[in-house]
């Protein structure tokens, strides 16, 4: 990988060894800020893993995964320094605002995977910073970026050209629009959604350069992926579904990790007032889990004619991805 070059070590008298010895100076303060970003990423590395790190299940056709023995079992074994650090073996890829935090919530709290959340596999010595699995436990990781960033599919297959892929996929339309509430969110004073919409709103010109846009072309970016991983090894996952039957969604998930179904419906209630799915009662709780304060914000009033004009726009890209996908959406 290209940022293996330059990286050093250093002797137990302190002097540098391997690539970075006898470097000039400019060459040594590059390497040096090198390692100290590397030991930063460490760092966070261990405290998010503190956050986001759970037992995994066992597969089909092993033990219930809910007895205390086995768990109280898995956690000393880990503890006692037992297990081997290993890359992912599926990623949550994307797309942003289209339910992968609700999908990593649930998965988390319902199936206990191993996971290691939004810490980049573009990364060198990454799979020195994954936390220890034990045999039987799938290791996760969460960046939605990954769908849309050109570089992504390439390197992830560089690294580990059996990992699973799951993406989460919702209505391009509200997906944007969703994009840009939460950015609202965070700069009142940003431009309007639809004077970002178009280069030209005289001539209904979209702007397919601005990423709440550009993201939602699905077709685009699944083409850059089937360069490099085939479909088999893809999971589209409804955002909308997700919401409307989580259970089922979340089934085909299980199904496609290779893991025994221990999800339905009875786990869930609808929060009306949200407007989301909650855990009627979470892993380890007495109350149920909702997702967080930030999920189900109220989207601005957006101008129908300019989504219609959208929603014109994405037809054909929509309809691509259905092929594509073999899965028709409903977004038309």
């Amino acid at each position: 990988p290209a940022g293996a070059r330059g990286l050093m070590g250093y002797s137990g008298s302190g002097g540098p060894t391997g690539a970075g010895a006898g470097a000039g100076p400019g060459r040594r303060k590059q390497l040096a800020l090198a390692g100290s970003s590397m030991l930063a990423l460490w760092l966070y590395a261990l405290y998010s893993c503190a956050g986001h790190c759970a037992t995994a299940p066992y597969r089909a056709g092993n033990p219930d995964p809910g007895e205390p023995e086995r768990g109280a079992s898995a956690l000393s074994s880990l503890a006692s320094g037992a297990g081997f650090r290993r890359l992912p073996q599926a990623l949550i890829i994307g797309v942003k605002k289209g339910g992968t935090r609700a999908l990593l919530e649930l998965v988390l709290v319902l199936i206990p995977v191993l996971t290691y959340h939004s810490f980049s596999l573009l990364l060198l010595s990454f799979r020195d910073l994954m936390p220890k699995t034990l045999e039987g436990q799938i290791t996760m990781e969460k960046t939605p970026s990954y769908f849309v960033t050109r570089e992504a599919p390439a390197r992830i297959y560089a690294m580990s050209r059996e990992t699973k892929l799951i993406v989460v996929v919702r209505d391009p339309v509200t997906r944007a629009i969703s994009d840009y509430t939460q950015t609202l969110s965070k700069r009142p004073d940003i431009p309007s959604f639809e004077s970002l919409t178009f280069k030209n709103r005289t001539t209904g010109l979209i702007d397919t350069s601005w990423s709440a846009i550009q993201i939602g072309i699905y077709a685009k970016h699944l083409d850059n992926w089937l360069q490099y991983f085939p479909m088999s090894q893809i999971l589209f996952v409804s955002g909308e579904r997700l919401i409307s039957d989580p259970a089922g969604e979340l089934g085909r998930v299980q199904d496609f990790l290779g893991l025994k179904r221990i999800i339905t419906d009875k786990h869930f209630y609808f929060n009306q007032t949200k407007g989301f799915p909650c855990l009627k009662k979470a892993e380890g709780s007495s109350k149920p889990h909702c997702l967080g304060k930030t999920k189900g914000r109220t989207h601005p009033n957006i101008d129908p004619e300019v989504v219609q004009r959208l929603r014109d726009f994405y037809r054909p890209f929509n309809m691509k991805f259905y092929q594509m996908t073999g899965h028709n959406f409903g977004w038309d």
